[in-house]
């Protein structure tokens, strides 16, 4: 397998984690974002949409870090990662479904306003941080994980930006269920870290 990346993408850093703490091999391949290797045609022929990251398995193209998250657990029957009930897919899917969307807009907007120079309005993404943040500090108070009694690819999705938040100007201490879980995931086996970046509260 091959994962395309760039090392402060948290979408890329997912799937980096997540293929470690399954223990797979693969390669990685850095994407230079800086020199707009990600618009050019050979990477566009892998991603048309030209993001990272993207996973080549064989003759198997995947795109979209959640989609990937999907695809190694079913493809290497990690039932422990993605639930086969029909309850406990769909409270995975939620998560899956709020990576994509209060994450993308609320903390990591937040981040690539102060790591990539983004123009997102700052009260905005800020706000909205704090209110998906709000939600998940009451969501575990019940448990440890967000969907199951263990770790499972719903805690991976939203790891990366809640874990680089402060480096948005996001401020975590509110949230000491949050910070609880973010350090259970870190203690995972084969966990890697996610770059760290000097700015905002990082700073």
């Amino acid at each position: 397998m091959k994962l395309y990346y760039h090392p402060l993408s948290g979408h890329a850093h997912r799937a980096h984690l997540f293929l470690s703490l399954i223990g797979q091999k693969f390669e990685l391949i850095e994407v230079d974002l800086v020199k707009g290797e990600h618009k050019k045609a050979a990477f566009l022929a892998l991603n048309s949409f030209g993001q990272v990251p993207v996973l080549v398995d064989g003759e198997t193209v995947i795109q979209d870090s959640n989609a990937i998250l999907v695809y190694l657990a079913k493809k290497l029957r990690k039932t422990e990662w993605l639930a086969e009930d029909a309850v406990g897919a769909a409270r995975i899917e939620r998560w899956l479904s709020i990576a994509a969307g209060q994450i993308a807009y609320g903390p990591a907007a937040a981040r690539l306003n102060t790591v990539f120079g983004a123009n997102f309005n700052p009260d905005e993404v800020i706000g909205r941080a704090h209110d998906l943040l709000k939600v998940v500090e009451q969501e575990l108070t019940a448990r440890h994980w967000l969907a199951a009694d263990h770790a499972t690819i719903a805690d991976i999705a939203l790891y990366s930006y809640i874990a680089r938040a402060p480096e948005g100007n996001v401020d975590l201490s509110a949230y000491p269920k949050v910070g609880a879980w973010l350090m259970r995931i870190e203690q995972l086996p084969g966990f890697v870290p996610f770059v760290k970046t000097p700015v905002g509260l990082a700073a």
